[in-house]
């Protein structure tokens, strides 16, 4: 039978980079209390406001690390009313396949695509963070085989409108917040299906293993605006929406309720200054109505 995909090299198992390129045992206490702080925020013990924040594409190192760093001051600054989670994007989706696809694929990106150097790079990158700054990172895995190499190192992990509807990526067996982007389409029953199907126990075929996971309860919603058929951008952060969505929410049942508000993409049709009058909406809703102030818990 003729093989439509070439088999360019073997690359290590995670298990492998991981012993090559290992985490101090500082770097994953802070992890740890960093993931617990979220916790916290999304099952309401904590009522702090999350805050993840950066580029939609980590393309190189040092710019990554002067963003980051210039974080840590601010994050003290607020610290009583935001926890801050930088985002280390270095998967990038494409709408059409198209493109640049972030650090994994091209950790230079005037080269050639190299996946192994990309898997080191991003290995390092995230555990250079947390080391000279103490923030723990959030990225996004666009293929859920990337995320064995980050697993110890990530504390907050999101899942792209695009791949909300893929099974592989139901985030069950994570253990670390997750967050659900609705789909391109607004459809927010499939977001929901999503939150549900990460927040339960699963079985699947994974590098070759029969698994099982637990369900993640830190399972939550992103609402990320939505784009009809002609392509034209429909925000879904406005109080009717969200006071659907606590609705919608509460009939699944689902364990705490919690979403983030994407005020970028098309709830800001990409205009990066729409974004501050969209979280002052946002807030809002929150001072008057109870409903909603228990649903929003952050920004992205």
């Amino acid at each position: 039978m003729q093989q439509n995909a070439k088999f360019i090299r073997k690359l290590p198992i995670p298990m492998d980079i991981k012993k090559e390129f290992p985490v101090t045992e500082e770097v994953a206490k802070v992890r740890e209390a960093r993931v617990e702080e979220m916790r916290a925020i999304l099952d309401g013990r904590d009522s702090r406001l999350m805050l993840i924040i950066g580029p939609c594409s980590a393309d190189r190192e040092d710019s990554v690390m002067d963003y980051v760093c210039r974080l840590v001051p601010l994050q003290e600054k607020v610290k009583d009313k935001i926890l801050i989670v930088p985002r280390i994007y270095t998967n990038k989706p494409r709408t059409n396949g198209s493109g640049y696809k972030g650090m994994l694929h091209q950790p230079d990106p005037e080269k050639q695509p190299d996946l192994l150097e990309g898997l080191i790079a991003i290995r390092k990158l995230h555990a250079r963070a947390i080391e000279e700054t103490g923030l723990t990172c959030a990225d996004e895995m666009l293929y859920p085989e990337n995320r064995s190499y980050l697993d110890d190192i990530l504390s907050y992990e999101a899942v792209g409108a695009r791949s909300v509807e893929n099974q592989q990526h139901t985030g069950s067996g994570v253990g670390i917040p997750c967050g659900m982007k609705n789909p391109m389409s607004g459809d927010i029953s499939v977001m929901l299906n999503s939150i549900e199907a990460a927040q339960s126990p699963q079985m699947f075929v994974y590098r070759g293993w029969e698994v099982k996971t637990p369900g993640n309860p830190l399972a939550h919603a992103i609402l990320r605006g939505a784009v009809n058929e002609h392509g034209n951008n429909i925000p879904n952060y406005h109080f009717e929406n969200l006071s659907r969505l606590y609705d919608n929410y509460a009939e699944k049942g689902l364990e705490n309720m919690a979403c983030i508000i994407d005020t970028n993409h098309s709830n800001s049709s990409k205009q990066y200054m729409a974004q501050i009058r969209i979280a002052n909406e946002v807030m809002h809703s929150r001072r008057h109505s109870d409903d909603i102030k228990k649903l929003v818990k952050g920004f992205m």
